[in-house]
């Protein structure tokens, strides 16, 4: 068994971060996206006060901290399905696999460049929601940091479920690289309280972390309150998750292996 090489994660890090800096897709992922849905809501919510009598200030405060927040799974997810897709469609995988680098460095690499990137979304959209509306996302506090990590962790276990369909069926089904996480995003609660979807939903909704997540921050902006049990509750099912896709796409990609990566174009 090949030893763990942090220095062969740090080159496949090294690797990624200079295709993003030469390539417009990844920067316009990281800040145009972000930035159109955090302009689009307010606007979306400063034209309905204008029609409205008032309108308590949280339920922006909600939904942009919504968007913030959500972008955090989507990057930490994004950053494993991508990258993988673009070793398939260069024809990279066998490089990379024929090299001492193993599956794990080359997991943990793409782990790590999630967590690094989420602060460039993070700290931009949060940014421009503070200048242009006023909206804080400090006002979470201390509970900004475990709220981060679990949604991190929530983009790292779907995203290694996705890799793992691509494992197995190749390109055809690419398109779950960019969409597939926004189906979470109905049952997640992200913008909307949890008790105003309808049963059956909710009962999907409780089987997610997320919707705790999102669940928290809304009570944390209107009581102030910590959410002890809804961040234990996220926690408790992301470890269960994290473990179940980590084994998955690990046998995904042995059997990948012996059919040969040239099948997966």
């Amino acid at each position: 068994m090949k030893k763990f090489s942090w220095t062969r994660v740090w080159g496949v890090i090294i690797r990624h971060l200079y295709n993003f800096r030469r390539t417009f897709d990844r920067i316009s992922d990281a800040f145009y996206w972000p930035s159109l849905d955090i302009i689009v809501w307010g606007l979306t919510f400063s034209a309905i006060s204008k029609t409205q009598q008032s309108i308590p200030a949280v339920y922006i405060t909600n939904i942009l901290l919504g968007v913030i927040l959500w972008y955090v799974v989507w990057r930490g997810q994004y950053e494993i399905t991508v990258n993988l897709l673009e070793e398939l469609w260069s024809e990279n995988v066998v490089n990379l696999f024929s090299s001492p680098l193993t599956l794990t460095e080359w997991t943990v690499a793409l782990l790590s460049l999630g967590f690094m990137k989420l602060f460039l979304t993070v700290t931009f959209t949060a940014t421009l929601a503070w200048f242009l509306y006023a909206v804080n996302i400090f006002r979470l506090g201390l509970l900004l940091i475990p709220f981060l990590v679990d949604l991190l962790i929530v983009g790292w276990w779907f995203g290694l479920f996705v890799a793992s369909l691509f494992l197995r069926w190749g390109t055809k089904i690419q398109t779950l690289a960019w969409a597939g996480g926004y189906l979470m995003m109905p049952f997640s609660a992200v913008f909307y309280p949890l008790a105003s979807l309808p049963l059956w939903m909710q009962r999907i909704a409780v089987w997610l972390p997320t919707t705790y997540i999102f669940e928290g921050m809304r009570t944390v902006v209107a009581t102030g309150s910590v959410p002890v049990d809804f961040i234990v509750k996220s926690s408790l099912l992301n470890v269960v998750y994290l473990t179940i896709t980590l084994g998955l796409f690990i046998s995904s990609f042995h059997k990948a292996k012996m059919r040969g990566f040239g099948h997966l174009r």
